[in-house]
C-alpha cells in the first residue's frame, strides 16, 4: 500500500519521539525503546505484522554479524588495560613529558589516547584519582583538570571505532573501519583541543576546590613498561590502517602479505591487542582472567542488543522506502553532511545517549544517502564523522557520562553546565567544521 510523505513522516517522528520519551521520562532501556519504535513505525505504515517481525529479525542479525565480535573484543581490551595498570602508565608518561605547567593538556591527551580502546565513562573513572592528585599538586583548579580529561575521552569516544556508536554507524552506513579510525582521530584532535581551551578559559572563572579525597597513583613494580602498555593500543590501529590502505586498489596479494592483511581485519587486530594486553601483567590467575573476560562479555552484551535493535529500526525504515519519499519531497541535496549532523544533535540533546543518537540517526540517514549526495565511499565516511560530531552535543543532565564526571570530580551542577556542557557544544561545532573542510579537500 502506498502512503503519502506526510503520513510516513508523521510515524517516523512518532517513532523518534517514542524513543526519547521512553528512555528519558520512563527510563526504559534503549533496546526496548527501539523495539517499540520499530513496531510503531512498521505497523503504523500498515506493514503486515509478520513482515514487521521478519524485518526486525533480519536487521538485528545483519548488524550483529558485522559488529558483534568487534564490540566484545574492544570491551575486553579496554578492561584488560584498566586492570593491568596500563592506563596509569600512559597517563604518568604523558604528564612527565609535558610537565606540571601543561597538566591540563596532558590530561586531555591522556584521555584521548586511553580513550581509543576504553569507553569514556570507564576511562574517566579509572583516571579520576590521577587527575585529582595532579590538580592538588599543581594547584590548577579542579574544574579545568576534570573537564580537560573528560573532553579528551569524549572526543575519541564519539568518533572512532571500536566505540559502539561510531562502529554501529560504520556498519549501517557501510564505511571502511580503517579509514574511519584514522580520519576520526584526525578530526577528533581539534575537538579535543577546543574542549581543553574552553576548560581552561571557563574553569578559571569558577571558584572550585580540588576534592579532599585524593587517590594517589600507585607506581608499583607490577605495572608494565610504557612500551608494553602502549602496544595493545598501537598495534591494532596499525594493522587495521595497513589493511585499509593496501586494499584500496584491485591488486591481489598472496603469501605473507596476504597473511598480514588478514591480521588487519578489525576482529583479528583487536584479538591481537587483547593478547598483547595479557602481556602487561607478569602472572595471571585463572580466577582473575575468567572474571575480566566474563565482565567484558556481559558489558558488551548490553551494548550489542542496543546496536542490534538500532539495525532493526534501520531495516524497518528501509522497508517503508523512506529514502525515496524524502528525496522526492525535500531538497536534501543542498544539506549534505549538515542533515546527519543536525539530526544526531537533536537526538543526542533530547535523549542523552551518544550511542543511541548516532545509531538511530544512521538508521534514518542510510536510505537517504543518494538524496544527500553522500552515496560514495568518501561521502559515507564524511556522513559518519558528521553524525559523530552531532552525537557530542549537547551533553547535559540526561547523559550518564555527565553524572560520572560530576560524581568523580566533585563538581556542582552549575559548574558542569557552564563548563562541560558548553565544551561539548563547541566540540560538536568544531567537528562539523572539520568535516566540512574535509569535504572540500577529499
Amino acid at each position: 500500500m502506498t502512503h503519502s510523505f506526510p503520513y510516513i513522516l508523521t510515524f517516523l517522528i512518532a517513532g523518534i519521539a517514542l524513543i526519547v520519551l521512553l528512555t528519558t521520562k520512563y527510563k526504559v532501556p534503549a533496546f526496548f525503546a527501539l523495539l517499540c519504535a520499530c513496531l510503531l513505525v512498521g505497523l503504523g505504515i500498515q506493514l503486515p505484522l509478520r513482515d514487521v517481525i521478519s524485518t526486525i529479525k533480519d536487521g538485528f542479525g545483519n548488524i550483529l554479524k558485522s559488529l558483534g565480535l568487534i564490540i566484545v573484543l574492544g570491551t575486553a581490551l579496554g578492561l584488560l588495560l584498566e586492570y593491568t595498570g596500563s592506563t596509569a602508565v600512559m597517563a604518568a608518561s604523558m604528564l612527565k613529558t609535558l610537565g606540571d605547567r601543561r597538566a591540563p593538556i596532558a590530561m586531555s591527551l591522556t584521555g584521548f589516547i586511553v580513550g581509543l580502546p576504553i569507553f569514556c565513562d570507564s576511562g574517566y573513572i579509572v583516571l579520576s584519582g590521577l587527575n585529582k592528585s595532579i590538580a592538588k599538586r599543581t594547584g590548577i583548579p579542579n574544574t579545568i583538570m576534570s573537564v580537560s580529561l573528560a573532553t579528551g575521552l569524549y572526543a575519541i569516544h564519539c568518533l572512532v571505532p571500536p566505540h559502539p556508536g561510531s562502529a554501529a554507524a560504520a556498519g549501517i552506513i557501510g564505511v571502511d573501519f580503517g579509514k574511519l579510525i584514522l580520519t576520526g582521530i584526525v578530526v577528533a584532535i581539534p575537538a579535543m583541543i577546543v574542549g581543553n581551551l574552553w576548560a581552561k578559559y571557563a574553569g578559571n572563572k569558577t571558584n572550585d576546590k580540588t576534592a579532599e579525597e585524593v587517590i594517589e597513583v600507585n607506581h608499583t613494580s607490577s605495572y608494565p613498561s610504557l612500551t608494553r602498555a602502549c602496544l595493545p593500543v598501537i598495534v591494532p590501529i596499525i594493522l587495521i590502517a595497513l589493511k585499509s590502505f593496501l586494499t584500496t586498489g584491485t591488486t591481489v596479494f598472496s603469501g605473507w602479505l596476504s597473511l598480514l592483511l588478514s591480521f588487519g581485519d578489525p576482529v583479528m587486530a583487536l584479538l591481537i591487542g587483547v593478547l598483547l594486553a595479557f602481556n602487561c601483567k607478569r602472572s595471571w590467575k585463572k580466577v582473575e582472567t575468567a572474571k575480566i573476560l566474563q565482565e567484558a562479555t556481559e558489558k558488551a552484551g548490553g551494548m550489542l542488543v542496543i546496536i542490534g535493535m538500532g539495525g532493526a529500526f534501520g531495516a524497518i525504515l528501509t522497508a517503508v522506502k523512506i529514502g525515496e519519499h524524502f528525496s522526492q519531497s525535500l531538497a536534501l541535496g543542498s544539506m549534505g553532511i549538515f542533515f546527519p549532523f543536525l539530526l544526531t544533535s537533536v537526538l543526542k540533546t533530547a535523549q542523552g545517549s551518544s550511542t543511541v543518537a548516532i545509531i538511530t540517526a544512521a538508521s534514518i540517514v542510510q536510505p537517504l544517502l543518494p538524496a544527500l549526495g553522500l552515496n560514495t565511499d568518501t561521502g559515507k565516511l564524511l556522513c559518519v564523522l558528521a553524525m559523530g560530531g552531532g552525537s557530542m552535543m549537547i551533553s547535559h543532565a540526561n547523559d550518564a557520562y555527565f553524572w560520572v564526571i560530576a560524581k568523580f570530580s566533585g563538581l556542582e551542577m552549575k559548574t558542569m553546565l557552564k563548563v562541560y556542557s558548553i565544551a561539548t557544544l563547541l566540540m560538536g561545532l568544531t567537528t562539523i567544521t572539520m568535516v566540512y573542510i574535509l569535504s572540500k579537500l577529499l
